[in-house]
């Protein structure tokens, strides 16, 4: 003879169910946005990356851009066409080429954006707030690769949503690049 449910009890166990998933939700939330930011922050490594390598490749400067479009930023990639380096002005002669389309960080990464949580110091321990730029190349948006690996220096500023705050590093002299990201608990950047 088989055993049937009740109503009551099949409603007791649907009600447990909603409630544990209602309880988890929010972390699971929470861990995918750092997840998205996270991935952006690598995303933009091997992107700064790929231009290195191809400014070794074509023995040429090569160049990121980072282009304003409203409150966010396409990434667009050029070359250098006539032996001077890449110069903004040039990019829009046509003389310093586009590599590749123009992509936004956002439509791989839903949430997350250039810029920087409330409150939240640069990695030098200046306060975000007097500057808000995100993009810091010296005075341009750019950061460009010479053939024999060396680059300009700077730093972008990622959030995510939720508190999560990153930030990628490229050093001018030896090229490379690192992802620190700031830990609100003791509100201090630490090198990933």
């Amino acid at each position: 003879m088989a055993r049937a449910y009740s109503v009551i009890e099949l409603l007791v166990v649907l009600t447990l169910a909603l409630l544990l998933c209602g309880v988890g939700m929010p972390t699971l939330l929470a861990a995918r946005d750092d997840v998205r930011a996270d991935g952006a922050a690598s995303f933009l490594v091997s992107e700064l990356r790929q231009a290195r390598m191809e400014a070794l490749r074509r023995n040429a400067q090569v160049a990121v851009r980072f282009e304003a479009d409203g409150d966010d930023y396409l990434l667009a990639f050029y070359v250098d066409g006539n032996g001077n380096g890449v110069r903004s002005a040039e990019i829009a002669s046509g003389a310093d080429a586009v590599l590749r389309p123009r992509e936004r960080l956002g439509q791989q990464f839903p949430g997350v954006g250039f810029g920087f949580e409330d409150d939240v110091p640069d990695l030098d321990g200046s306060s975000s707030a007097g500057n808000s730029n995100p993009i810091r190349f010296g005075s341009s948006r750019m950061v460009s690769f010479s053939p024999t690996g060396t680059c300009s220096s700077g730093t972008v500023y990622l959030h995510g949503r939720g508190h999560r705050q990153l930030a990628v590093r490229v050093l001018g002299g030896t090229g490379r690049i690192r992802t620190w990201v700031f830990n609100f608990g003791i509100r201090q950047w630490s090198s990933r």
